[in-house]
């Protein structure tokens, strides 16, 4: 026998989950767990999740799980989870800024907030990092008005426009926004010594060079197909895992600690033909950069990713700002990616002792694609 469970399936930016009521769900974390790996169809060794809603990749193994704030300083409590495709793990220890999009069209149309057209402001506390996201979602006749004419590169046509104002977003998991305190610092892989950045602005992030991994920065399908450059680039981030104090050993954060930190190659502005075969021009981009995860090349680039890229990008001495060609001023960090180029906005104070994101916004587009039950066995409740 299987069980009903109320679910709806959205796209928020250039990622795919499947969201759930907390009400729903069993409250006992274990048993949500396995009901989860169930509905995703995971662990999957041919790593198809043929049996559940999962989409193979990690663009779309994705959950969120909403309930009505108790705080009034929020609306709603969001807590994402990042399922893995092929391992029995269902990861909690970071956000997912394209996920984070559709929460509050999510939040409307469910009736967990007050509607106010044409924009209802949904304050979002993001329960893997404790902090505030502003969510301005338009709204007509009551519901989540997905018309619009705005793109972002990774997503085909046009939607509406979705603010999101990440509130002072460093330290989200580690507790600052450098966590060892520097802008740059020397990991070991493969008996060669790499310099990075490491940086946690929204989520953790390990950025190196891509001339370090003998790279030019605009690889895409090229990546993908060198499993030893993936190992490379594997081991970079493991070690990153461990001297962030996430793991013990690198194996155990390639094993158990897939989700964080990500790891980003950057690189000076260069042209390149994106996925959908339109040019990114050099001169249109302040940086370029490329991200991996979960193992595999982001199709575009995680939001999360990009705020902590563009952090670092305004952090003098980081491997990011060195390769930062261009004066953005106070506007936004142009990123080119392997989707079309991001524009990422970030509020700084350089001022005191350690650097600060005041706040970060981003703009992406959100749509509900399907509202009804996922069925899972009767055994996962046990």
């Amino acid at each position: 026998m299987q069980r009903r469970i109320p679910a709806v399936i959205m796209r928020g930016g250039t990622s795919k989950g499947v969201f759930f009521k907390e009400s729903h769900l069993p409250s006992v974390p274990e048993v949500r767990d396995r009901i989860l790996l169930a509905a995703f169809g995971s662990p999957d060794p041919y790593g198809r999740q043929i049996d559940g809603l999962g989409g193979a990749v990690s663009t779309t193994s994705k959950a969120a799980i909403l309930s009505v704030s108790p705080d009034p300083a929020y609306d709603v409590v969001y807590l994402f989870a990042q399922v893995s495709i092929d391992r029995p793990l269902v990861d909690y220890k970071s956000n997912c800024g394209n996920i984070s999009s559709a929460v509050g069209p999510f939040a409307v149309d469910e009736g967990l907030v007050p509607v106010t057209e044409p924009v209802t402001r949904v304050r979002i506390h993001q329960k893997n990092t404790d902090k505030l996201i502003i969510a301005e979602v338009p709204v007509r006749n009551g519901r989540f008005d997905e018309e619009g004419d705005f793109a972002i590169p990774g997503v085909p046509g046009t939607g509406a426009k979705i603010p999101l104002r990440f509130v002072d977003p460093g330290g989200a998991v580690t507790g600052k926004l450098l966590p060892t305190g520097n802008p740059k610092d020397v990991l070991v892989a493969g008996e060669k010594e790499y310099e990075v950045t490491l940086i946690d602005a929204s989520n953790p992030c390990v950025f190196v060079t891509a001339r370090s991994l003998g790279l030019r920065g605009t690889e895409t399908s090229e990546i993908e197909s060198r499993p030893e450059l993936k190992r490379l680039i594997e081991s970079i981030r493991a070690q990153a895992a461990v001297r962030l104090g996430f793991t013990a050993t690198a194996e155990e954060a390639t094993a158990s600690c897939q989700a964080i930190p990500k790891i980003g190659i950057v690189s000076e502005p260069a042209s390149y033909t994106t996925w959908a075969g339109t040019r990114a021009e050099a001169d249109a981009m302040h940086v370029c950069g490329r991200m991996m995860s979960m193992g595999t090349l982001h199709g575009s680039f995680p939001v999360s990713g990009s705020i902590s890229l563009a952090a670092a990008a305004r952090i003098p001495g980081t491997v990011v700002q060195e390769c930062l060609r261009g004066d953005p001023g106070d506007g936004d960090i142009l990123l080119g990616h392997p989707g079309g180029i991001l524009p990422v906005g970030v509020s700084m104070d350089l001022s005191g002792d350690a650097p600060r994101v005041r706040e970060a916004v981003i703009y992406r587009t959100a749509r509900r694609l399907m509202e009804g039950y996922v069925l899972v066995p009767e055994r996962h409740f046990a």
